[in-house]
């Protein structure tokens, strides 16, 4: 299936704003959480040892605050999709408007496409680290493990910011070029 240049830039738009609007209702939650016991589940992000998880968690031992951490955990996974999507959509508007014709380029572009969705799966995998060492306790192997997911969800996040940002320069250049012509 192919989608229309149209197509393409109005789901690549529903997305982007999906994923700004999820990624502020986490960042809401994650702040109170953070105001309430001094660490939000942002922090888990790159803690090397089982003993740093285990200091964060104790924050959280009263029920409204790993209440409010397990939300910020599973609410990642509507957030991870959305971001994905997002990403991909304006990594592959930016493969049509760098690389239009098929080529070494095209196919180079296209991978890195895939990388935001290849983020969010370690994303995913993240996530169900942390949540398992929060279940069942926290272990070095298991942080260590979680780090080095959250380093590649970045990697992949990154790669996609850095095509979409490509593309969205190039159709801002288009409508420019667009409005000085008049219209032809």
């Amino acid at each position: 299936m192919q989608l229309s240049r149209k197509a393409l830039n109005a789901r690549w738009g529903w997305t982007s704003v999906a994923a700004v609007v999820s990624l502020m209702v986490l960042s809401a939650f994650d702040s109170i959480l953070r105001a309430r016991t001094g660490y939000g589940t942002a922090d888990l992000q790159g803690v090397p040892t089982g003993w740093g998880i285990r200091t964060i968690m104790d924050h959280w031992t009263s029920p409204p605050d790993s209440a409010l951490a397990g939300f910020g955990l599973g609410f990642d996974y509507l957030f991870m999709p959305l971001y994905a999507a997002a990403l991909f959509y304006g990594a592959i508007a930016a493969c049509e408007r760098f690389a239009p014709k098929p080529g070494v380029r095209r196919r180079i572009m296209t991978l890195m496409a895939m990388a935001p969705v290849g983020g969010a799966l370690f994303d995913a995998c993240e996530n169900a680290l942390q949540m398992y060492m929060l279940v069942r306790g926290p272990s070095d192997m298991l942080a260590f493990l979680a780090k080095e997911a959250t380093a590649a969800k970045f990697a992949g996040v990154t790669v996609g910011l850095v095509l979409s940002l490509m593309a969205a320069m190039a159709l801002l250049s288009e409508r420019r070029k667009f409005r000085k012509t008049g219209g032809v």
